[in-house]
């Protein structure tokens, strides 16, 4: 089996079901393909350009010059704690439109939700080609906020100043749910985050015509962002990359580290399943190193990706734990909740005293609470040592829609994003 395969030349589908604010549990992400598109038959036929051999890794690490890329006398901007840091995100992108829109054997409704909530690979291409060209830098979400003391022991959320260089502006990625749900391998997923002999990470994917397997740094967000990046130091602000937004009732990344509480200790079961976890999870570890390495950094989807606004305070302390056993000790603490579905635990008044909910999710260390929303808003809370923002999505249901196309227009021009030829013919919304 080749593992690897050029991404230009394989079909591969990535479906999900999401909801607006922020993806719904079960959702998967997508795949798109890059220009020009294999037809079926011509994967099929095995008409594939040969495979790229990855390099042997080299003693000097290639993100050690974006790291270095920008001099402390460079950074001679001062971007203040009044003015807006904006924040885009993204699932999964889809590899192979024609297949995950048309060719699969998913339901309608799916395809709907693909056309709904994703990009393809070459729109997220061109998305990140065009905050470039207009001036954007990466930067990271933790280094934006900072927790500091104030009087009588209390803490407070401060907006820091951030020193970039001149004319560029500020800009955090989040993805949401790069974890590979298992329905997603039945329909043509990318199926995780692999480190190669080059010591870079790749991602692992079957096409969906042929069910070969191979690794590729073409068809997922993380190894194109990767790569843009190493290409484009001057994008990024002492190496910044972005946030994984992590549920963990499947793993995370691809591997299987979830436990199963269903299976009691004494089922004859139990010993299998544990081998096979501990495996996963010892598979994983270097995965989250180089990636913590190369700039990316993590935060909390919870574990089940429930919804923070009508679950039970039982239910949020339960899930909230879980995740910080089973994904927590993998990836390290975070002070970053992102809502699934954008619900928030306070509903839409949580711009108010903070709840019951909320103030236990903080207890738990949480700082920072981002929903969705038309723009990057933030506000720090005055009862309670936390901020609440939103991140604008990218995706089909704003690349399509006339009001948005104006909101995003600092962005990119939606028109010249959209691939219209090969998503369904829904044409444009008012």
């Amino acid at each position: 089996m080749n593992l690897f395969k050029s991404g230009a030349a394989l079909s591969m589908a990535l479906l999900l079901t999401l909801s607006i604010a922020g993806c719904k549990k079960g959702a998967s992400p997508g795949g798109s393909e890059p220009t020009p598109t294999p037809s079926p038959s011509a994967a099929q036929d095995g008409q594939q350009t040969p495979a790229p051999t990855p390099d042997p890794p080299s003693a000097a690490d290639p993100y050690d010059a974006v790291k270095t890329y920008w001099s402390e006398d460079q950074l001679t901007q001062a971007w203040g704690p009044n003015q807006v840091v904006e924040h885009l995100f993204f699932h999964p992108v889809i590899a192979y439109p024609q297949w995950a829109f048309h060719d699969c054997a998913s339901s309608q409704s799916q395809k709907d939700g693909l056309d709904d909530w994703m990009v393809t690979v070459d729109e997220f291409n061109k998305i990140i080609q065009s905050v470039y060209d207009r001036g954007y830098i990466l930067v990271r979400m933790e280094d934006v906020w900072t927790e500091e003391a104030g009087e009588n022991g209390s803490t407070r959320m401060v907006r820091n100043t951030l020193m970039l260089p001149e004319g560029k502006k500020p800009l955090v990625i989040s993805f949401d749910d790069v974890n590979y749900y298992e329905y997603m391998l039945e329909e043509g997923f990318t199926s995780k985050l692999v480190l190669g002999d080059d010591g870079q990470i790749w991602a692992q994917c079957t096409d969906p015509y042929t069910q070969e397997t191979f690794l590729t740094q073409d068809l997922d967000a993380t190894t194109l962002l990767d790569k843009f990046v190493l290409e484009h130091p001057d994008f990024s602000l002492n190496g910044a990359k972005a946030i994984y937004s992590l549920t963990g009732y499947q793993g995370i990344l691809g591997y299987r580290t979830q436990n199963d509480i269903d299976i009691a200790l004494d089922d004859p079961a139990r010993p299998a399943f544990d081998a096979n976890r501990q495996a996963e999870i010892e598979a994983v570890k270097p995965i989250i190193q180089r990636l913590k390495e190369t700039g990316w950094t993590f935060g909390s989807h919870t574990w089940g990706h429930i919804n923070l606004s009508t679950s039970s305070m039982e239910r949020i302390q339960r899930d909230t734990l879980r995740w910080a056993e089973e994904v927590g000790t993998l990836v390290g603490p975070t002070q970053i909740l992102f809502y699934p579905h954008g619900a928030r635990p306070d509903g839409d008044h949580d711009q108010g005293e903070a709840g019951p909910q909320f103030q236990w999710l903080h207890s738990q260390g949480f700082r920072i609470f981002a929903s969705v929303g038309i723009n990057s808003y933030s506000k720090i809370k005055s009862d309670i040592s936390a901020v609440i923002c939103d991140r604008l999505h990218p995706d089909g249901t704003t690349l399509r829609s006339a009001r948005a196309r104006e909101w995003y227009q600092q962005f990119y021009d939606a028109t010249e994003i959209i691939d219209l030829e090969v998503r369904p013919n829904l044409g444009w919304y008012k």
